[in-house]
Order: C-alpha cells, then structure tokens, then sequence
C-alpha cells in the first residue's frame, strides 16, 4: 500500500468517528503530493499517519484544520522527521485491558503476565482499573473502585468474571520501553492520544500514576529472542499468560510466523489482541462477514478467536 493509501485508510477506517481532525488530516495529506515527498523520506516503516501525527503533537502542532497543519508541517519538518526517525508508535491504552479481562477470567489461579510490545507497562495492571460494561455492569479491584475506570459496551455475552483476576506477577517486553517516570516519555505517550480525546489522555496520566506506585519490570529487547527467558522467570504457582495488543502488525510475516511458534512452544497461556489480517491462521477460523470485520481486533486464547473488538477496547463483540 503506498503512502497516500496508507493515510486514506486510516481516515476512513480509524479516524472516522473517532477524531474529526485526524479525519481531515489523514485524507488531506492523501491529496497532497507536496507533503507525501516529505513524508516517504522517512523509512517504510516510519510512515504511519499515527506516528507523524503524533510526532507533530508532541512538537506542538495547533489543532485545527489541515491547511493550517500542513503549513505548521512544512515548516517544522526536518524536526518532525528526525522524531519519527528516533521514535516509535507506542500507544500504551489501558483500555484494552477491558477487552482481555473476560479471557483472563476463563483462568484458574493468580495470573503471571508478560505483555510483549509492552510500551510503558499500561496494560500490565487489569487488576488495578475499574470496569463498566454496557453502562450497568461495574467492575472494581479489591480495595474499591480505582482512579482509571474503563468502559466497554458488549454483544454476544462475554464471560464477564464475577471478580477481576489476581495478578502476582508482571513483567514486559518492547524494542524501546517508556519508563512511567520519565517525564519525556510520558509527554510521547500522551502525544500519542488523538487531539479531541482529552478523557483518554485523563485516563492515560491516572493508568501512569497507579504503574508509579509499582513500576513494571520492562526490558528491552526483540520479542522473539528474550520472550522464552521471561517465561521461564514466572512464580511457578501462578498462571503464566503472554499476550499483546497492537504489536505484530508491526513484524516482517516471517517473524510474526517465528513468534507464534515460539509462543505456542512455550508453558503459557497465549492472548492476542491484533488487527484482522495479522494472524491469518486465527482469521481463517472466524465465522463473521467480512464486511463487519473492517477496522476491528480479533481477540484470541491460545490460537482460538474468542472476540472482534475495536482498537482502544471501547466495545467487545463475543463470538459464538
């Protein structure tokens, strides 16, 4: 897909609905041929609308109209293009938690959790946040009702647990892990969240201040090589369980095939959140039409698709 097809898509499919303004950008910059020049000067991989444009964020791009964007842009751009050159798309949204929480309570016993592409560690604390689903059913830690709540409207009635899962143990993985105090990172993250989305970008200070209180382990390295050592690093009375949102679309199709064998070698429970497409052999199970399958996550234990959700874990479509 070239460029200007990249930042269609994503105005059509993620944008839409979600932000009027990185609508008008996404297919603004699709039109202009002056703007797609600069921008595939960057690596192939470098390109996502969600990097650039967050990158602009976080160098104080005034929100508003895309002629006025691609004014600031053009300006700003060799400053725009070294960030996107040093730095990588790491949304860390803890409201994915709220799309894992029915598979973790198909679980028995405290629960181990390594989350590979793990960003600042966010979405290592499912037992820390609260949870309302469909805007009646509450779900709090066991000290009461927490500063991070999470909303998820359902279909197909998920399993929700009566009670969140205990969590004894959590630890990650990324190429680049975001330390939760470190001012500068968290300044990335939050340029990460889209500009009308200021009820994420509360949540995402509030999901930082509860992972300040305990800091995740994190470690630096490649997925595929360091995941194994992790796992073998678990309390052995607990439930080990790997998973990951958002990450493999990321990896070369060999490395995502290497990983999955890897995972699926391993003593551990496998959830993944990815997009339709990542993981083929879990797609080709699916029962859903392709046409309600557009811009949606499919949600998977141990190689099974369990749910379709959207990308921020706003709404959970449970399959039969």
């Amino acid at each position: 897909m070239d460029t200007s097809s990249k930042y269609r898509t994503f105005a059509e499919v993620e944008a839409q609905g979600n932000s009027e303004i990185y609508e008008e950008w996404g297919n603004g910059v699709a039109d202009d041929l002056e703007v797609l020049a600069l921008i595939d000067r960057l690596p192939e991989t470098r390109r996502q609308p969600n990097l650039v444009f967050g990158a602009s964020q976080y160098l104080g791009v005034p929100p508003g109209s895309y002629k006025s964007f691609r004014q600031w842009a053009i300006v700003n751009w060799p400053k725009i293009e070294q960030l996107a050159r040093t730095r990588t798309t790491q949304t860390n949204e803890a409201g994915r938690t709220a799309v894992l929480l029915p598979l973790l309570g198909l679980l028995t016993g405290p629960i181990s959790l390594i989350e590979v592409g793990a960003s600042a560690g966010l979405c290592l604390y499912p037992d820390r946040y609260s949870y309302l689903y469909d805007g009646r059913r509450y779900l709090h830690p066991e000290d009461g009702p927490s500063t991070v709540l999470l909303e998820c409207t359902t279909t197909g009635h998920p399993p929700l647990p009566d009670r969140i899962p205990a969590v004894v143990h959590r630890a990650g993985i990324d190429l680049n892990p975001l330390n939760v105090s470190d001012a500068d990172d968290v300044r990335w993250l939050e340029s990460l969240v889209w500009p009308e989305q200021e009820q994420r970008r509360q949540r995402l200070r509030a999901a930082v201040d509860i992972a300040r209180t305990n800091p995740p382990h994190l470690i630096r390295g490649d997925l595929n090589s360091a995941v194994a050592d992790l796992v073998e690093q678990v309390p052995q009375d607990a439930t080990n369980v790997v998973f990951h949102s958002a990450v493999l679309n990321y990896l070369a199709p060999t490395a995502r095939e290497e990983f999955i064998q890897t995972v699926r070698s391993l003593p551990c429970h496998w959830i993944a959140n990815e997009g339709v497409g990542v993981i083929p052999k879990i797609d080709a199970v699916l029962a859903t039409p392709n046409e309600q399958r557009t811009g949606k996550f499919v949600v998977s234990l141990d190689g099974r698709p369990k749910a379709l959700a959207r990308g921020h874990g706003q709404s959970l479509e449970w399959l039969r």
